[in-house]
């Protein structure tokens, strides 16, 4: 099951997608995907069946549409910060003992296809491929061992960052949301459709050139450590993104650095997900 939000002429909507093709949820009653995250697994399945048998409400060809990020508004989306030991080494960092969690905000979320826009305040943008994990049921103190529980699917970020900014100082926030730095997408997949969320291959290219290439396997710290840990600080509801952190090859570890620039096309690619593809523009 892929769930996405999508654009068409002046409508905003949520969709399951079957076949290339685009099945609407307004009718069933969903009017964002959120609502449709909150609904729970046997609604979820009530939908999904009826998709299967009847294939009744496909609007167009998903080519016909703009795909916006799969959820627009989240309450939360928390970025892990140096969970792959080997950008941890790239960065000249010493992997971290516990998870190191900062935010991005809605503010910062494009879909599949959108430009990101390079902002005239940072001459370092950087890009961050990231496998990233929805919540389906919320939760506090969630144990290890229920991870999989809470969780209604796993899509693809790209953790794009200002790192003059970024580092500038000893908060990253600032660096990590400016407007457009939070591709999203294409869509979200089900957890029924991943078997092992640890063992996806997951990859980034410029202009056709890999520049990132890893597996899930790969983290320091795994969903269901995540999972509980950040919901002992504070609650999950539905809906909210963790995503995971990024492999080695970012920019700013490269020799020479690697920066965004206005021209490039930024590919993400993570098995059984999909790709994420977005043009680099100026900031007008």
């Amino acid at each position: 099951m892929r769930l996405i939000t999508y654009r068409r002429d002046a409508t905003t909507a949520p969709a399951l997608l079957k076949e290339g093709h685009v099945f609407p949820l307004p009718p069933l009653g969903y009017q964002d995907a959120l609502s449709f995250i909150c609904a729970g697994p046997k609604k979820w399945e009530t939908v999904k069946l009826s998709l299967d048998e009847t294939g009744m409400n496909l609007l167009a060809p998903v080519s016909s549409v703009t795909l916006e990020p799969p959820v627009l508004r989240p309450s939360k989306i928390l970025c892990i910060g140096l969970n792959y030991r080997d950008h941890a080494i790239e960065s000249k960092m010493e992997p971290p003992k516990f998870p190191t969690v900062f935010a991005k905000y809605p503010l910062t979320l494009v879909g599949d296809g959108q430009p990101i826009l390079l902002p005239r305040a940072s001459k370092q943008p950087d890009y961050e491929a990231e496998f990233a994990v929805v919540i389906g049921e919320g939760g506090r103190n969630i144990p290890e061992a229920e991870w999989e529980e809470h969780v209604f699917g796993y899509t693809i970020l790209n953790d794009v960052s200002a790192r003059d900014v970024q580092l500038a100082t000893s908060q990253w926030t600032l660096g990590k949301n400016f407007p457009t730095f939070g591709p999203m997408g294409p869509w979200i997949i089900s957890k029924d459709e991943i078997p092992d969320p640890h063992a996806l291959d997951i990859s980034l290219s410029i202009n056709g050139e890999i520049l990132q290439k890893s597996n899930t396997r790969e983290l320091i710290f795994k969903l269901p450590r995540l999972i509980s840990y950040i919901s002992a600080m504070m609650p999950l509801v539905p809906g909210d993104i963790i995503s995971t952190g990024t492999p080695a090859g970012v920019g700013m570890g490269r020799t020479p650095q690697r920066w965004l620039k206005p021209g490039d096309e930024v590919v993400v690619e993570i098995e059984g997900i999909g790709s994420l593809r977005n043009p680099v523009l100026a900031e007008p």
